[in-house]
């Protein structure tokens, strides 16, 4: 039997440089942010200056225009009584006129008509005069009052451009602190990209859909092939490969109708730019009814970052570690394992590698759990092989009838992927 080599884990001294870059970028980000917010806030004040003159100006004119008002009320009253002491020395030469009964009389009498009709006249157009003032007057104080409104405006604009700078300020003084002290920011997706993100997935109600998410090389493919009962080389299967083969996402709805799952692949954390604790949202797990987090080696902050999306978001996870017979053979082969050797020896070393491998693997994960101040959980221990062994059975009641001796967690993960979905779909209808 073939020896398969000790999978590498990725580098810590890379992902530290990449947070390191990332925190950088973010910081670089918020101080152009600030420069462009400082830069408003001057063109806002400028703006301001000038419609406080705009507005001192209106003032001025308003009270020009007011003292000119003035004035010509001033000049038809003067008017007005120079219209009536006239008038009346009419009446006296009209009456004096009519006393006389003589022709000159009506002649004086008709001029004194006549300059009364003049009087009258000016004095309308005093009135008229008077109006348009007054009207003028109202429109420059309206005029005023706008200018007055808007420089209010550009000042409350001002303060509070100053206000979202401070904000600002502060937010980025806040993600420097998190970021140096290892919190990653919470981002929440809005309803619009929770829709596009379901549509990208085809997401659909009678459905349960079921995310396998890790880091790069954790045998995601594998394990989907399995579920689905078919080999890697199998038409249909999902590519599988030595390197990260998944680029995009790639949907697989299972074979079995009796069995509402559609499985998805995701490019394996690592592959892509972007930091552990927005693999997530990029991703858009957050649709998802369930979420696969498998890891092969051990457990990673991408896994605690999904898992702690998880719980912000209610979605059901199942913890996976692949890869068990890979596992068992190197830990056999450390404990002195002998292709030579007699099958009762061989089969004690056996036994003996994979409790050590099982209570290892549990709880490497517990205290990792515990770590990120996340609730314990279950960790299925499976193998592609075995995985595909179970999934090949007809029904479900065969699989948990004929417990295979080399199976770990393999029939249950099944079975309670299986479950949960029925339930689901139970709920629905």
């Amino acid at each position: 039997m073939g020896c398969s080599k000790r999978p590498k884990g990725p580098n810590p001294v890379d992902e530290e440089i990449k947070k390191r870059r990332d925190a950088e970028s973010a910081a670089e980000q918020a101080r152009k942010d600030v420069k462009a917010a400082e830069k408003r806030i001057a063109e806002l004040n400028n703006l301001n200056e000038k419609q406080q003159e705009k507005t001192k100006a209106a003032e001025r004119a308003t009270e020009k225009a007011r003292a000119a008002e003035q004035a010509r009320g001033r000049e038809a009253r003067e008017a007005m009584a120079d219209a009536k002491r006239a008038s009346d020395e009419a009446c006296s030469r009209a009456e004096a006129a009519a006393r006389t009964a003589n022709e000159e009389s009506r002649k004086l009498a008709a001029q004194a008509m006549e300059e009364l009709r003049r009087t009258t006249a000016i004095q309308e157009q005093a009135r008229r005069d008077a109006q348009a003032a007054q009207e003028q007057v109202k429109k420059l104080q309206e005029a005023a009052d706008e200018e007055k409104r808007k420089a209010t405006a550009a000042q409350e604009a001002a303060n509070a451009s100053k206000k979202a700078a401070d904000a600002a300020n502060a937010a980025k003084a806040e993600a420097e602190r998190k970021l140096k002290e290892g919190i990653q920011p919470v981002v929440t997706p809005t309803p619009e990209e929770v829709s596009a993100a379901k549509r990208r997935v085809q997401y659909r109600e009678d459905l349960f859909h079921i995310a396998i998410a890790g880091i790069a090389g954790g045998g995601k493919s594998s394990l989907i092939n399995a579920f689905r009962g078919l080999r890697n080389k199998d038409i249909g299967a999902a590519a599988t490969g030595v390197t990260e083969t998944t680029l995009v996402m790639a949907r697989y709805p299972h074979p079995n109708a009796e069995y509402p799952l559609v499985l998805y692949d995701f490019p394996g954390a690592g592959t892509l730019k972007i930091p552990d604790w927005q693999y997530f949202n990029d991703q858009g797990l957050y649709v998802f009814d369930s979420i696969i987090v498998l890891f092969d080696n051990r457990f990673t902050m991408t896994d605690i970052a999904i898992l702690t999306n998880c719980r912000r978001f209610k979605i059901p996870t199942y913890i996976v570690r692949s890869k068990a017979d890979q596992h068992i053979r190197n830990i056999m082969e450390d404990m002195g394992y002998d292709s030579d050797g007699d099958s009762s020896q061989v089969n004690r070393l056996y036994q003996a590698a994979r409790q050590q491998f099982i209570q290892q693997t549990r709880q490497s994960v517990k205290d990792n759990l515990r770590d990120a101040n996340i609730p314990e959980q279950r960790v299925y221990i499976v193998s592609h092989k075995m995985m595909l062994d179970v999934a090949l059975n007809t029904t479900i009641f065969d699989v948990l009838a004929r417990r295979q001796p080399k199976t770990i967690d393999e029939i249950e993960l099944l079975s309670d992927l299986i479950r949960e979905a029925q339930i689901r779909r139970g709920r629905r209808d």
